[in-house]
């Protein structure tokens, strides 16, 4: 890992909460991509990623987030 420049991050003792954000995303792009879908390789996959990214955030719309994109509820939080 060091050797790639990534350093290892740790949630703090006993806080499951840490990392539920990326859990929840993880989740979504598994059930809404990984699954659904075959890569021939890892640039193919690497390419669906981004573009599921993309969509995610611009287009997919979150009845937790008011039934906007995250992008939407961004910009609409930071004009109130």
């Amino acid at each position: 890992m060091a050797n790639a420049g990534a350093r290892q991050s740790m949630s703090r003792k006993g806080n499951c909460l840490d990392n539920a954000v990326m859990e929840n995303f993880f989740g979504h792009v598994k059930e809404e991509m990984f699954h659904h879908d075959t890569h021939d390789d890892i640039a193919a996959l690497e390419s669906a990623l981004h573009t599921y990214i993309a969509w995610y955030n611009t287009q997919r719309l979150s009845l937790t987030l008011k039934g906007m994109s995250p992008i939407e509820y961004r910009t609409h939080a930071l004009a109130a």
